[in-house]
């Protein structure tokens, strides 16, 4: 798996680690995904910039994460946490158990982990 995070520095921030949904499909990997808005969370409103969204690519019958990508405020600074994840091998679940203080942007990941089983909170 590829734990090599990688971001492009432009308006809004670009950011991803390990497969897209596309290549894991490719691949022959079931996956499930979940997505969650920056315009959803209170931060993201507090400091202007609403546009974006974290996205989660799963396996289907394991739930361990195979991929993140971001698109959106400080998305460089968040794909710390998925890389991580990855490499521990983490499962969607597992991301969304993390607690994150509120309101912060981090807030985006445990909630694209909860809607790859399709339970954000706040959508």
């Amino acid at each position: 798996m590829e734990l090599m995070p990688r971001v492009t520095f432009c308006r809004p921030q670009i950011a991803s680690v390990g497969l897209s949904e596309a290549e894991a499909t490719d691949a022959g990997r079931s996956v499930k995904t979940g997505q969650f808005p920056f315009r959803a969370l209170g931060k993201a409103t507090i400091v202007g910039e609403v546009d974006g969204f974290a996205k989660f690519v799963a396996d289907a019958d394991t739930g361990v994460l195979l991929g993140c990508h971001i698109i959106g405020p400080h998305a460089g600074d968040l794909i710390a946490e998925p890389t991580l994840a990855q490499l521990v091998e983490a499962t969607a679940a597992e991301v969304a158990m993390n607690v994150h203080a509120h309101p912060t942007l981090p807030e985006v990941l445990p909630e694209a982990a909860l809607a790859v089983d399709g339970a954000p909170i706040h959508v």
